[in-house]
């Protein structure tokens, strides 16, 4: 039992068929994760989405100056989307093999840092690619966006860091991480709507489901540490919400993955 009360359990026949469930399990998302991206490259068809810059620009003839969007770069969407089916692969890659045994060692301290450095990274790539969808094309904004989501799960790795040496689970980290990770949504959502409202009330239906899906199984992220927290049932195995990290993880970036896909990456037959 860690400090926070959240227990690792000796239910498990040993600790060699332990590790070699979770090496077998992270094995099989790395291929997973790797399989989709390879798919995505091969299969969709190049998209190119605007990244733009706002800046000054004056009037001369009003003496005033006002914001004027140019250009930044043309993003390719298959690649983002790509981006963070890879980048989780290499992750579950480098935990099967190499960090195997550090990994092992602080899901035995109720923690695991090397989920959070990888949804740091990868998450912040999918918010990236749903506001971009949403009509958010602003590198200012999208920056922010990839930043507040990366903070979120920063949040995370404190919150475990925090409580490994706590008698009374500190909540403070948990409740930072949802703020952060509310705003980026909040945001889109802005957008969004004027978006819908500029086009008459016509607007891609895939956007609306792939923020709907999304957004849902980010709060479940959410909703899985706090049950672990609480030591709601099955969860009072810190292995058990562990595997319901991986599981989302999965489920979730594959749902992006295959709606952006279908909404706008396969060019038809």
């Amino acid at each position: 039992m860690s400090s926070q009360g959240i227990a690792i359990t000796d239910s498990q026949p040993d600790e060699s068929a332990r590790n070699s469930r979770l090496r077998l399990w992270n094995s099989v998302m790395a291929i997973l994760h790797f399989l989709q991206a390879v798919a995505m490259v091969i299969l969709a068809e190049k998209v190119l989405w605007p990244v733009t810059r706002t800046l000054y620009a004056f009037d001369p003839q009003t003496q005033s100056i006002f914001p004027e969007t140019v250009s930044f770069v043309d993003a390719n969407l298959p690649v983002l989307v790509a981006g963070f089916l890879f980048i989780s692969a290499v992750a579950h890659t480098i935990i099967a093999t190499v960090r195997y045994d550090k990994y092992t060692a602080y899901l035995d301290r109720g923690m695991n840092p090397y989920r959070w450095y990888e949804y740091s990274v990868s998450a912040s790539l999918m918010i990236v690619v749903i506001g971009m969808l949403a009509g958010v094309w602003d590198l200012g904004t999208l920056v922010a966006l990839f930043g507040l989501v990366a903070v979120m799960n920063l949040a995370g790795l404190l919150m475990e860091q925090r409580n490994e040496s706590t008698n009374q689970t500190d909540w403070t980290p948990y409740w930072v991480g949802v703020i952060a990770g509310l705003v980026p949504w909040i945001t889109i959502a802005i957008t969004f709507v004027g978006s819908v409202t500029a086009s008459g009330g016509e607007f891609p239906q895939f956007v609306i489901y792939i923020y709907i899906s999304i957004f849902v199984f980010f709060n479940l992220f959410a909703l899985n540490m706090a049950l672990q927290y609480l030591e709601v049932s099955r969860w009072k195995d810190y292995l058990f919400g562990e595997k319901m990290y991986i599981l989302l993880s999965l489920v979730a970036k594959s749902a992006l993955a295959w709606q952006v896909y279908f909404g706008t990456l396969n060019s038809p037959i």
